[in-house]
Formats: C-alpha cells, structure tokens, sequence
C-alpha cells in the first residue's frame, strides 16, 4: 500500500430536473465547487425531445470543466460532442462493445449490476467506472445498503474507479466516501430545493475534504 491518497470527487446526476430551468439549475449547481462529472439522463424523454435537453447541459458541464457523460444515448453523445457515455441496463456484453467502440475517444462507464459476479464481469471490458446505485432512486435519507457495500467491496478489490450514489440528504456523502469510492453521485441532495443547488455542491466538497482514499501500487 502507497502512502499517496487521492481526494474524492462528485459526480451530478440531472435525474431530477425538469425541462424548464434546468441549464439554470445545474449552472447553480457547477458554481458551487469542484464536480468532475455530469451524467444527464433521458429519464424518460425521447430521442429528439432528449437531445434538445441535453445539448445545454452539456455545454455547461464542459464550459465548468467537467466532463458531460450522456446516458443510454450513443447517438446524441456523438452529436452533442459529449465526453462519455454511460450504459444503465447492466448488461456486459454491451458495455464490452461499447468500450471497444469508444475507448479512448470517449468515457465509457456503466450501472445496474447488481450482484459481484455481475460487476467483476462488467469489470473485465475495462470500462473507465463502475456505478453502483440506481438511478432516480435516491430519494432516502441515507443510502442504500447494498449501494454501500458493493463501493466498499469493489473499491478494496478492482483497480477500476467506482462512483456511488448517494441519497437525498447532502450529509449522506459521508456514507459513501467512507465505503473508499474515488466518486460520489448525487441527484436528488443537490437538485431537490431549487436556488440551493450551489449551497449544496460547496456543502458535498467541504465533506468530501475530510475524507482521503490510499492509492493501491502499481
């Protein structure tokens, strides 16, 4: 074990935010501190409709300097220049073809596995992160149990970064970056009371500053 440590980092998910005031929304919200990424999902929109939404969003991730990772879209990731895409039906065998087809030009990540093997299985297409969690379902006060122990368990074993979902509460950042996940992913906790969103991304960084993950040698 290295003595070197990484500071973790937050991961905004656009999950809960409605078409009208949501570039304001996530403007606020990249105003408040470090985020080193923004999966902006479909949640339900359809293809043209999805588009439309997303290409605002990912000009504002970009322009704060964090990555725009489009969800379940190759297309529009494509179009809109987006940094990554991200594959929520927890199928391998897709993410295998995704990740040979957009590797390195793109991030490549993936959620919805939801056993070990599954995960160790997704984990061999080398994707650029795992995710644990599932999305739009953050509507706790404190994460999912299963969330917390699949991060644990995978930060410990798999050299591929992992990002865990938090839960409605900000505070609940403290639950995942104790399981040692290089990111914490929250939707509901920033983009629930809107105007606060900036408040509530400076508050995830300050708790995030307390907590340090080893760097496993190489």
């Amino acid at each position: 074990m290295s003595d070197e440590t990484i500071r973790q980092r937050l991961v905004l998910i656009t999950t809960p935010l409605s078409d009208e005031g949501a570039l304001e929304a996530l403007r606020r919200a990249l105003s408040g501190g470090d985020v080193a990424s923004v999966l902006i999902d479909p949640a339900g929109r359809e293809n043209a409709a999805f588009q439309t939404y997303a290409e605002p969003l990912v000009a504002a991730a970009q322009e704060a300097g964090a990555a725009a990772i489009v969800i379940d879209d190759t297309r529009c990731a494509g179009r809109l220049k987006a940094d990554g895409v991200h594959l929520t039906q927890g199928d391998a065998a897709a993410l295998a073809e995704a990740a040979s087809s957009y590797q390195p030009k793109l991030i490549v990540g993936a959620s919805g596995f939801e056993t070990r093997h599954d995960a160790l299985e997704a984990g061999e297409a080398m994707p650029d992160y795992i995710l644990f969690g599932r999305l739009g379902q953050d509507a706790d006060e404190v994460p999912h149990a299963k969330t917390l122990s699949m991060a644990e368990w995978w930060s410990a074993m798999v050299e591929i970064p992992c990002i865990a979902l938090g839960a409605r509460d900000v505070e609940s950042v403290a639950d995942v970056a104790q399981t040692g996940a290089e990111f914490v992913a929250l939707g509901a906790a920033i983009f629930a009371e809107p105007g606060k969103e900036a408040e509530k991304v400076a508050r995830a960084n300050a708790i995030l500053d307390e907590f340090e993950v080893p760097v496993e040698d190489a």
